[in-house]
């Protein structure tokens, strides 16, 4: 098989794994204790008698030059100790270097069922958000929560893009580097679903010229995905609030998904809530 981008990236996502392994982890007997070590992690041939291949099979698959057997895989998954996220972006990876591949959707409008399901919330933070996290729409009170997002044109409005480039962002989460580095992780995900979507490459691209973190952050290839959370915020208006934020897909359009962030019922902060959602009242919807 022909070197290919998911095959180098594949192979960047396992040097990076590489290092974070500490030789105390694996048995004695495999790790060398000739000279002094000069890399963090294990070494390849280390890894290599792990996975019970030559060094020049796991260095070319390093180097993103051959696909690893499943059999392989496996081992190198292992060795890895590669959480059950890691697995699936890295399988997602290799299942498209050897021709399994996805449809890329462009740029999207929200399923008219979610509009019309976010037409009606206007007690709480709403939005749809499409593939490459899009923002496709929202109500008035997740524009009073994040930002507005109809002064943005179409092609700025993503979730990712927002948290790293827009004003005040980064003093709205109270803890913003979790959540930025988070975003880096689902987008990272996707990018191994959907490799060859020019709009997610030009979004990476410009990125990782505006931002350091950014691009620091999609270097070591981690990823993530999450369903529900809480985040606290520090919002100009409302003041300090920890919101439960859920998501939820529709079968109907299956890559796109209602966000929506709630409080505990009769808490400090469902108060603080309600304060923005009245402060919200003619903020502009999608």
């Amino acid at each position: 098989m022909s070197s290919s981008p998911q095959l180098k990236a594949l192979g960047e996502f396992f040097r990076a794994r590489r290092g974070e392994i500490s030789p105390d982890t694996v048995p004695a007997h495999v790790v060398s204790a000739a000279g002094r070590r000069r890399v963090t992690g294990l070494r390849r041939e280390e890894v290599a008698q792990l996975a019970a291949v030559s060094v020049d099979y796991y260095t070319r698959v390093e180097q993103g030059r051959l696909a690893p057997s499943d059999q392989v895989f496996a081992l190198l998954c292992r060795t890895f100790a590669l959480s059950s996220e890691q697995r699936a972006y890295a399988e997602d990876l290799l299942n498209h270097a050897r021709g399994y591949v996805m449809t890329v959707p462009g740029r999207e409008a929200a399923h008219n069922r979610l509009q019309l399901l976010l037409d009606q919330l206007t007690e709480l933070p709403a939005l749809v958000l499409g593939p490459r996290m899009d923002v496709l729409a929202w109500n008035g009170p997740a524009a009073t929560l994040i930002t507005d997002f109809a002064r943005l044109p179409a092609t700025e409005r993503n979730y990712v893009s927002i948290t790293f480039t827009t004003p005040g962002m980064r003093d709205l989460y109270e803890d913003w580097s979790s959540v930025a580095r988070t975003c880096v992780g689902i987008l990272r995900r996707e990018a191994a679903e959907n490799p060859d979507d020019p709009e997610l490459v030009g979004l990476v691209g410009r990125l990782s010229i505006a931002s350091n973190d950014f691009r620091r952050w999609w270097a070591e290839h981690r990823v993530a995905e999450q369903d529900f959370g809480a985040k606290v915020m520090l919002h100009p208006t409302a003041g300090r609030m920890r919101l439960n934020w859920d998501s939820f897909s529709y079968a109907g359009a299956a890559r796109q998904q209602l966000i929506l962030w709630s409080a505990e019922a009769g808490s400090p902060d469902a108060h603080a809530l309600a304060t923005l959602v009245s402060a919200s009242r003619g903020a502009p919807e999608a």
